[in-house]
């Protein structure tokens, strides 16, 4: 068995970096363009989910012919129910406060 060599990027036995023990304060770590984006896709994926989520069931001609009702008939009066499609909408609602939500903590990849 190989010893493990310690990894210079670790933080300290404190829990703070290295840096952050000399001076007592913990170091902002800068955001990578990776985690940026992907902060942003998420913001737009939850919009674009809900605004589907929330028109979708309203449109007869669309939801009548949904996959499911082909494949449990039995399940046709329920999946075509105001009451159904309103939950549905309702998570669209969900979907879209959500991305507004994130959208307002994007400001937590701005530079200091």
């Amino acid at each position: 068995m190989n010893p493990e060599l310690p990894n210079p990027d670790e933080s300290t036995p404190s829990g703070l970096p290295p840096e952050a023990e000399e001076t007592g304060q913990p170091t902002a770590r800068r955001a990578t363009w990776m985690e940026k984006t992907a902060a942003v896709l998420f913001c737009v994926f939850c919009i674009e989910l809900g605004l589907f989520l929330l028109v979708y069931p309203w449109l007869d001609n669309y939801w009548s012919r949904n996959w499911l009702i082909q494949l449990r008939p039995e399940w046709t009066s329920m999946l075509l129910s105001q009451q159904f499609r309103g939950a549905v909408s309702g998570l669209g609602i969900l979907n879209i406060f959500l991305g507004f939500l994130e959208v307002m903590r994007l400001s937590r990849f701005a530079r200091p």
